[in-house]
C-alpha cells in the first residue's frame, strides 16, 4: 500500500510550495492545497474581489470556504510516516542529496543531475518530462574526472581509460573513443560469454562434484566391506587357530590324565608292597625277640626266605609326555606362524597398494614436485640425512621398476618407490587456487608490470623480456632469458605469456615505458 501511494505522490503535493499537503482543502474546481498556501494566495491577490485556481485559473466570484479534508489529512499523514519509515543511510552508503535532517538512503542516482535521490524525491524522474530523459542507474558516488570536475561518458581506448568531454579535447585528443554505453555494450558481451563459460563449467564442475561425490561415497562401502571381510578372514583365522589351540590343550590334557592314572597306580602299587614289607618286618622282630630257640630255628628258614627284597622290584614314574618340551614345539610353532604371518601379510599390503597405484594411477612424470606419503613410516631405500615428510622435490628419473629418483632440497638424487610418492599441489603448501594460473617448465613468462624490484634483482632482464621457465622450485622460478639464462625470481613476480599477450597494448605500453626508462 505504502509503495502505491509513492508512486502517484506527485499529485498529492501543493503546487504552490511544493511539498506535501498540510492542513490540505480543496477548492470548487477539485484541486487541492495546503491551507495556509492557498490561504495567502488568495489575500495578496484579492484586488478585484475574484479568486482564481492557481493551477487551471478557474475564477470564483466569492471566496470558497476553506475547510480541512479530512481523507486527504489521512492520506498525508500515511505519507509522511511512510518517509520516516524509509531506512537512513548507513556508513559507506549513499545519502539522499535532497533530504534535510535525517540523512535518507538514496535508491537512485542521476547522471545528468549529478544528484542521488531517496525514493520520495526521485519521482519528479519518472513523472516530469524534461527529467523522463535522464539517466538513472542504482544509487552510486557519480564519477567524475578529476581533471575537469566533469561527468566522465567517453571510453578511451588508446588509454584504455574513462574520460570526460573535456578530456577529449586535452590529453586524449587524436585518440580512439567511443561513447561509454558503446564500449560497456561490448564489453559486456564479452563478459556475458565469459560468464556463459563460467555458468557451463560450474555446471560441469558439479557433475564432476556429483560424479566425486558418488565415486567416493563407492569407495567408502568397498572399503568398508574390505574391512568386513578382512575382519572375518582374520576372526576365522583366529577360530582357526582358538581350535588347534583347544586341540593341543585337550591332547595335553589327555597325556596329563594318563600320567596321572599311571602314577597312581604305581603309588599304589608302591603302597601295598610297603605295607607287605612292614607287616614281613613285624614277623622278623617277633622272631627275633623269641627265647626259644627250637622254635627260633625252625621258622628261620621260612622267614628268611620270605622276607627278601627280591619279590619288590624297584619302580619309577615315566610319563608319556615332557611338557617342557611341549613348551619348546609350541614357542616354535609360534615363531614359525609370526615369521608366515608377517611376510604373508607385507606382501598383501603390497599387492593392496600395487592394487591401487594399477586401478588409480598416479601421473607422476619428470619435473614434478613430489613429496613422500604421510601413511609411509620408512621408506624402502631408508630416509637419508635430510629428508622427512614436509620436504617437496622435484622428480629427476623414473626408472623402470617403479622406482623414482627425486631431486630434495639437500639431498639430489634420493630414491624412492612411486607407491610412495605423492605429487604435491598448490593447495597443499596452501598456494594459489586452481583457477590461478600456475607456472611449470616450459612456460613463456615475463616480470610482472607491478614488479619495480625483482626479490634477485634485474640483471639484464627488464619488463619487455620474455623467458622460458626452465626449473619451478618451492616458490622459486628459474627463467631462460634472451638477456640472461639461468635468470631467479619469485613465482609470484611473474605473468604468464598467452598468444595475445604479444600484441595487447598493455604489453605494448611496457615496451613504450622500458623505451622511455632508456
Amino acid at each position: 500500500m505504502a509503495e502505491a501511494i509513492l508512486g502517484d505522490q506527485d499529485q498529492y503535493s501543493c503546487s504552490i510550495c511544493l511539498d506535501l499537503l498540510r492542513d490540505p482543502v480543496t477548492i470548487p474546481c477539485g484541486h487541492s492545497y495546503c491551507m495556509s498556501c492557498i490561504g495567502e494566495c488568495w489575500n495578496t491577490n484579492d484586488l478585484n474581489g475574484t479568486y482564481r485556481c492557481p493551477q487551471c485559473r478557474q475564477t470564483f466570484k466569492s471566496k470558497p470556504p476553506l475547510n480541512r479534508s479530512t481523507v486527504l489529512a489521512e492520506i498525508m499523514e500515511k505519507l509522511r510516516s511512510t518517509e520516516s519509515a524509509q531506512s537512513l543511510a548507513g556508513p559507506g552508503e549513499i545519502a539522499c542529496d535532497f533530504c534535510s535532517g535525517e540523512m535518507i538512503k538514496a535508491v537512485k542516482s542521476c547522471l545528468e543531475c549529478r544528484a542521488s535521490y531517496c525514493q520520495t524525491h526521485v519521482q519528479p524522474h519518472y513523472n516530469v518530462p524534461a527529467l523522463k530523459k535522464h539517466k538513472l542507474v542504482k544509487a552510486a558516488v557519480i564519477p567524475v574526472c578529476p581533471k575537469h570536475d566533469k561527468v566522465l561518458e567517453v571510453y578511451c581506448r588508446t588509454d584504455q581509460k574513462c574520460v570526460c568531454m573535456h578530456c577529449l579535447l586535452d590529453d586524449h585528443k587524436g585518440h580512439d573513443t567511443v561513447s561509454s554505453t558503446i564500449e560497456r555494450n561490448e564489453k559486456q558481451i564479452k563478459l556475458t560469454d565469459t560468464q556463459t563459460k563460467v555458468k557451463q563449467t560450474i555446471q560441469a564442475k558439479e557433475k564432476e562434484l556429483q560424479k566425486m561425490n558418488m565415486d567416493i561415497a563407492s569407495h567408502s562401502d568397498s572399503a568398508k566391506k574390505a574391512v568386513e571381510n578382512s575382519k572375518k578372514v582374520f576372526s576365522e583365522l583366529v577360530k582357526f587357530i582358538e581350535k588347534k589351540s583347544n586341540e593341543v590343550i585337550e591332547k595335553i590334557k589327555a597325556e596329563e590324565k594318563a600320567d596321572l592314572d599311571q602314577g597312581a597306580k604305581l603309588q599304589k602299587k608302591l603302597q601295598e608292597e610297603i605295607t607287605e614289607l612292614k607287616k614281613r618286618e613285624g614277623v622278623l622282630e617277633d622272631l627275633l625277640q623269641t627265647d626259644n630257640n627250637i622254635q627260633f630255628l625252625q621258622n628261620y628258614e621260612v622267614v628268611s626266605y620270605s622276607s627278601g627284597s627280591d619279590g619288590f622290584p624297584s619302580h619309577s614314574f615315566k610319563p608319556f609326555c615332557l611338557y617342557p618340551d611341549v613348551n619348546d614345539l609350541v614357542c616354535e610353532l609360534k615363531n614359525r606362524l609370526e615369521t608366515i604371518f608377517n611376510q604373508e601379510i607385507n606382501e598383501t599390503v603390497q599387492k593392496v597398494s600395487d592394487l591401487a597405484i594399477k586401478n588409480n594411477p598416479v601421473c607422476i612424470k619428470v619435473g614434478d614436485r613430489v613429496r613422500v606419503k604421510p601413511s609411509i613410516k620408512t621408506p624402502k631405500y631408508d630416509w637419508g640425512s635430510a629428508i622427512t615428510h614436509k620436504s617437496v622435490g622435484v622428480v629427476k628419473d623414473i626408472k623402470s621398476d617403479k622406482c623414482l629418483v627425486i631431486d630434495f632440497p639437500g639431498f639430489a638424487s634420493w630414491r624412492g618407490l612411486l607407491s610412495e610418492i605423492e605429487p604435491v599441489t598448490d593447495d597443499d603448501e596452501g598456494g594459489s587456487s586452481t583457477l590461478n594460473c600456475k607456472i611449470k617448465i616450459g612456460d613463456k613468462v615475463y616480470v610482472k608490470p607491478s614488479v619495480e624490484t625483482p626479490k634477485y634483482l634485474w640483471g639484464s632482464v627488464s619488463h619487455k623480456s620474455i623467458g622460458s621457465v626452465i626449473n619451478v622450485q618451492g616458490e622459486t622460478v628459474t627463467v631462460n632469458f634472451p638477456e640472461q639464462e639461468g635468470w631467479l625470481g619469485e613465482v609470484s613476480e611473474m605473468e604468464l605469456v598467452v598468444s595475445a599477450d604479444l600484441g595487447s597494448p598493455s604489453h605494448a605500453y611496457l615496451q613504450d615505458r622500458e623505451t622511455e626508462s632508456v
